[in-house]
């Protein structure tokens, strides 16, 4: 099976860069194209709404700012990753209670047929509240799981 596009959620980590690099890669190759995604957790002292976070409380702006310039830095290292190796790149930022929902429910609502994303390798109970196994166990599209 070749896939055509491929999701890959970053944070901007190391690990996630490592994971962007391979998506971009296996896209190149397949002739695919991406979609990044940066997932802002819920609990975070912000509203989203489509491109715009509002913040709260007299930190509010200074939060904002601090999630506006991650999800920034994250997403244009893929967008120049991706542009770099010639590839199709589009992004998305979501709010999500569990990371892990928002990445489920990106790839099954843009039609992805690959997910590319980082783990941490944890073993045992560390694992339990691993992202990627909860992003493995409740989708149908296929995980390439970078570490």
């Amino acid at each position: 099976m070749l896939y055509k596009h491929i999701l890959v959620p970053t944070d901007g980590s190391a690990l996630s860069r490592r994971a962007v690099r391979t998506a971009v890669a296996l896209a190149s190759t397949l002739g695919a194209r991406i979609t990044a995604l940066y997932v802002v957790p819920e609990g975070v002292p912000t509203l989203f709404s489509g491109d715009k976070l509002y913040g709260s409380g007299v930190r509010g702006p200074q939060v904002r700012d601090a999630i506006r310039s991650a999800a920034e830095k994250a997403l244009g290292f893929a967008q120049a990753s991706a542009a770099a190796a010639g590839v199709r790149c589009s992004s998305a930022r979501t709010l999500a209670r569990a990371p892990w929902q928002s990445i489920v429910h990106t790839a099954r609502s843009r039609d992805c047929d690959l997910i590319v994303m980082a783990s941490r390798g944890k073993h045992g109970l560390a694992a339990l509240g691993s992202q990627t196994m909860k992003a493995v166990a409740h989708t149908r599209v296929p995980v390439l799981v970078c570490r």
